[in-house]
C-alpha cells in the first residue's frame, strides 16, 4: 500500500482486516494506529494540514450522543470515559506525551474521505505532540503527526527510521483530479485499484501543488510508469 492509493469503505476495512467504525483507532491491533481524517467541506472535525503537506495537525473527537443530553459539540472533548478509562482521545494524548521525551513516537496509518464510500492512504505518520486548544466556549484536543516519505516494513523499529519528508497532494487538488478524471484511470478506464499518479514524479521535482500535475492511474498502469517521465 503506497500514500495516494484509493480504496472504497469495504476495500479499506478489508484491508485493514477490521470494521473502521470510529474515527480514531489506537493500537487497533498490536503496533497498529489509524486515524480517519477528512478536509471536505462541513466535515465534524477541524483537522488541518501545514507546512506545504508535511505536517497534520488532527482533532480530537467529541463525546459520544448518548453520553449525555447536551450538544457534543458544546462539550470539552473527553480524555478519560465516566467509567475512568482512557477514551480514544486519552490513548493518542498519552502517547503523544510520552513520544516527546521518548526516540520512539507512535506510527499513524492515515487515510482521507474523499467523498461518501471513497478513501485515499495518506501514508504512514508520526504522532510527535498533542494538546488541548480553546475552541470556542469548549476545549478540543489536537494532535501533531508528521508524514514519513516511504513505507516501512513491519520488521523495522522506530530507531531506524530516517525521515525524509515527502507532502501530501491536497485535499482540494485530489477532488478536483478525482471529478476531472471521473473515478477512473486516465489510460485504460478502469475503477478498481486507483492511485494518485505524479506525472511528474514528486522526487524529480514536480507539484503536488497542481491538479494538471496529479492524475488517476490503476496499478499496473501506475506500476508500469514507475518514477518515469513519460
Amino acid at each position: 500500500m503506497k500514500q495516494g492509493d484509493i480504496f472504497s469503505y469495504f476495500d479499506m476495512c478489508q484491508h485493514e482486516k477490521t470494521t473502521l467504525q470510529r474515527g480514531m483507532n489506537y493500537h487497533i491491533r498490536p503496533g497498529v494506529n489509524i486515524l480517519l481524517m477528512s478536509l471536505r467541506p462541513n466535515a465534524p472535525y477541524a483537522d488541518r494540514v501545514e507546512d506545504d503537506g508535511k505536517v497534520l495537525i488532527y482533532e480530537g473527537h467529541d463525546i459520544q450522543k448518548n453520553h449525555t443530553q447536551l450538544d457534543p459539540k458544546e462539550v470539552d472533548q473527553p480524555e478519560f470515559n465516566p467509567s475512568g478509562k482512557r477514551t480514544q482521545n486519552g490513548h493518542f494524548h498519552f502517547a503523544a506525551q510520552k513520544a516527546k521525551n521518548s526516540s520512539n513516537p507512535e506510527m499513524v496509518k492515515v487515510y482521507e474521505k474523499l467523498r461518501e464510500g471513497i478513501w485515499t492512504y495518506n501514508g504512514l505518520f508520526l504522532l510527535v505532540d498533542s494538546w488541548l486548544e480553546q475552541s470556542g466556549t469548549r476545549k478540543v484536543f489536537k494532535f501533531k503527526l508528521t508524514l514519513i516519505e516511504e513505507e516501512l516494513g513491519q520488521e523495522k523499529k522506530h530507531q531506524d527510521i530516517v525521515i525524509e519528508h515527502a507532502r501530501m497532494i491536497p485535499s482540494s487538488i485530489k477532488r478536483e483530479v478525482w471529478l476531472r478524471d471521473q473515478g477512473k484511470c486516465v489510460e485504460c478506464g478502469s475503477t478498481d485499484n486507483l492511485h494518485f499518479d505524479h506525472i511528474i514524479p514528486y522526487s524529480k521535482g514536480g507539484s503536488s501543488l497542481s491538479a494538471e500535475n496529479i492524475q488517476l492511474l490503476c496499478a499496473r498502469h501506475n506500476l508500469k510508469k514507475r518514477d518515469k517521465i513519460e
